[in-house]
């Protein structure tokens, strides 16, 4: 996890993520920086992708609007994207 990009958005991030999947140390979130907006990139452990993306999404639009809240403390605009 890159905490120098957006500290306070990357650590809510990895502990948000971390407390709804089963397998807490496979959870990896890559930072990368283009035009003016932080991505996220959150992988995770096999058969958790379910648990982080919820019914219709929901548990996954949930934690985007959460992290990019936690962003506007780092003064920064995020997306956080879930890759398989």
């Amino acid at each position: 996890m890159s905490d120098e990009l957006a500290p306070v958005a990357a650590g809510l991030l990895h502990h948000v993520v971390s407390s709804i999947v089963e397998r807490p140390d496979e959870v990896s979130i890559d930072a990368s920086e283009d035009d003016d907006t932080i991505r996220f990139d959150v992988r995770v452990g096999n058969g958790d992708m379910g648990r982080v993306i919820g019914k219709r999404g929901r548990t996954a639009h949930a934690i985007r609007a959460l992290v990019r809240a936690a962003a506007a403390k780092d003064g920064a605009s995020v997306d956080v994207e879930f890759v398989d």
